[in-house]
């Protein structure tokens, strides 16, 4: 069965590996958790040459606009339709997208602490991630990963203020049950943290990198 090699990278951008170092990896896709610089975005795709997509973390600038899920209106030219964010790169912030034979599922965003942008309540979450529910069952599909900037709500989160959960992806993966969910946004402080079980869905912290390997035929994409 085909083995998609998947680079995860978020929140540090100086963990994540150096131009040679990628090309001796040679991720088939590249996915970032949210909160490092567009530019070092940029400087990933320019290097591995695939396809990178992303959330945004509550440090990224706000990313609102037209982009592949809202058609730019007839009257802008190509030049300025341009969507926001890292040149190269997908942003998939509540919505799925099918990349290098991996289909991927995104939520941006931290709990709201403070105030500026990619900041929700555990209401809002709730809606953005019921919506999402909603397109994955009438299409009667399941993502391969589910990529969020932060954790689920007590698992793999912090008591503070600005790194607790969302309560609500609980349900998006008992219902959409990915394998793999990877967010970033609680940086470790030591050692690595473990991977954790939701269900039968493994949960990564990914801040700085990790290496994932997807066999994608052995995923029924289903939704019941």
């Amino acid at each position: 069965m085909p083995t998609k090699k998947v680079l995860v990278v978020a929140d540090e951008s100086e963990q994540i590996p150096g131009p040679a170092a990628l090309r001796d990896l040679a991720p088939d896709l590249v996915l970032s958790c949210g909160d490092l610089p567009f530019e070092c975005l940029e400087a990933i795709v320019d290097v591995c040459d695939v396809p990178l997509l992303y959330v945004p973390g509550n440090h990224d600038p706000a990313l609102t606009g037209f982009g592949a899920a809202l058609p730019a209106p007839p009257f802008l030219t190509a030049s300025s339709a341009d969507p926001p964010g890292p040149r190269g790169c997908v942003n998939v912030d509540g919505t799925v997208e099918d990349a290098a034979g991996v289909r991927v599922a995104g939520l941006g965003g931290s709990v709201r602490y403070r105030s500026g942008p990619n900041q929700y309540t555990q209401w809002q979450m709730k809606i953005r991630c019921l919506s999402l529910e909603a397109r994955e069952r009438a299409r009667r599909r399941r993502p391969d990963i589910l990529l969020t900037h932060a954790p689920p709500l007590g698992i793999g989160d912090d008591d503070d203020a600005a790194h607790q959960g969302f309560a609500a992806l609980h349900r998006l993966i008992r219902v959409l049950a990915p394998p793999v969910h990877v967010h970033g946004h609680v940086h470790p402080h030591g050692p690595r943290p473990p991977d954790r079980k939701l269900r039968e869905t493994c949960v990564i912290n990914a801040v700085g990198h990790r290496i994932l390997s997807i066999d994608v035929d052995s995923v029924d994409r289903r939704v019941s």
